[in-house]
């Protein structure tokens, strides 16, 4: 019938046979998330619509932006949700102590099932994509009548295929797949599209796929959709209860583009300040002069994973951070953080002269634990490097995967490794 996957699963949860691209709906929604920053608002119009929820197993709250609470002001928006958990008796609350950045956490706890439709208030909701599911961000307003109603409205996207071959080479991660399409997209090239991925996928770990999908957004694109394969299968394999479905698109589906990607040919990738899309490779950034630098973040809903953590350790083993240069890692939930000091990473960490955070997304977003000064550079594992995202107005943030991110915090400058390193 000529649907995409994500077209498929939108009809599914509106029961019509069929959608098209641009039509409104109204879909049911199986799972719902907002965290400290956007629950307040939801909260509070929420409770103006119902005294009640639509199911307090669909609503996941997480308490991960400002948190440990960096001030009153954010003590207080956590104390309203928390307050509002225990009221609405939600069933997926995580506070300090028990929280992750989010879009670690929920495919962590098993939230996230295929063919499933979620939405969270928070832009990188399409990072669940990465698991078969149709997963995009919304505004509070939107949570606010979905924990109440359990429905959404959505103008159902047209779709780009992103056709993948080849296998990557050493220290090409899936950071540098997503680079290299939002430098090919630019930063509005898919606006309200959904990116569906196919071909050979065997090279892409589901954390790379966790990645990819999670800066979909940055390219404009409504969700990110990968179909369920053996990673896939692997992955959830003990951490879901139950079974699920597999949606594939329709054989005559309807793409407005496809792009093809090689990874054999792709190398290390960076984002220059200050847009995602100003992406340089490996080779032209070795042209360049050097690119001295303040501060190194490793972690974030990115680039947080154990996978992330262990890149990291690769390169920092036995080496020392660079005087002059800030490291904070920051593990993207408990079990991540705990298995990384069980494997030695922390260990490594520290020795190294970097400083390691409990999971959290202050630094990402400029909000505490590495806020930048005026002329401050730093290279991070982040998603987005617009100006003053991480601190001051004229300081600079470049885009980049584990391995650049650590090779760089040794070497004091914007470094791609080498085996030599």
């Amino acid at each position: 019938m000529q649907m995409t996957a994500t077209q498929k699963i939108i009809a599914e949860h509106v029961g019509v046979p069929l959608v098209k691209a641009g039509q409104l709906v109204m879909a049911d929604v199986d799972l719902v998330m907002a965290n400290d920053i956007t629950a307040p608002v939801a909260i509070s119009e929420a409770e103006k619509l119902s005294d009640t929820v639509f199911d307090r197993d669909k609503i996941v709250l997480v308490l991960d932006h400002f948190t440990p609470n960096k001030d009153i002001k954010s003590a207080e928006q956590c104390k309203l949700v928390r307050d509002y958990a225990l009221r609405a008796g939600i069933t997926h609350f995580y506070d300090v102590g028990k929280m992750g950045i989010e879009h670690a956490l929920l495919p962590e706890q098993g939230l996230i099932f295929p063919s499933t439709l979620v939405i969270g208030a928070d832009s990188h909701t399409c990072t669940y994509g990465a698991l078969g599911c149709f997963a995009t961000g919304v505004g509070s307003s939107d949570a606010a009548v979905a924990f109440t109603t359990g429905k959404v409205w959505l103008r159902v996207p047209a779709a780009i295929k992103i056709k993948i071959s080849g296998k990557p080479h050493k220290y090409v991660t899936g950071k540098d797949v997503v680079l290299k399409l939002i430098g090919i997209l630019g930063v509005d090239g898919a606006t309200y599209k959904s990116l569906e991925f196919s071909g050979d996928l065997s090279g892409l770990s589901i954390d790379d796929r966790f990645t990819i999908a999670n800066m979909a957004v940055e390219c404009g694109a409504k969700n990110a959709f990968f179909p369920v394969d053996d990673v896939t299968r692997a992955y959830l394999d003990g951490r879901i209860n139950g079974t699920f479905d597999e949606t594939l698109p329709d054989d005559d589906a309807v793409y407005e583009k496809v792009i093809e990607l090689d990874l054999d040919k792709l190398t290390p990738m960076v984002a220059f300040p200050h847009l995602p899309s100003n992406v340089k490779s490996r080779h032209e950034i070795e042209a360049l002069d050097k690119i001295f630098i303040d501060q190194v973040v490793i972690g974030s809903c990115t680039n947080g994973r154990l996978s992330d953590l262990k890149a990291a350790d690769e390169i920092l083993k036995g080496k020392k951070v660079k005087d002059g240069v800030r490291c904070i890692i920051f593990p993207a939930t408990q079990r991540i953080y705990l298995k990384a000091l069980q494997l030695g990473y922390i260990q490594t960490f520290i020795e190294a002269g970097a400083a390691v955070s409990t999971p959290t997304c202050g630094c990402c977003l400029g909000g505490h634990s590495g806020v930048l000064a005026a002329d401050e550079k730093c290279v991070a594992t982040t998603n987005r490097n617009f100006v003053g995202r991480m601190g001051h107005v004229d300081s600079e943030v470049y885009l980049a995967s584990p391995y650049v991110a650590a090779a760089s915090a040794i070497e004091g400058y914007l470094s791609i490794p080498t085996e030599e390193l």
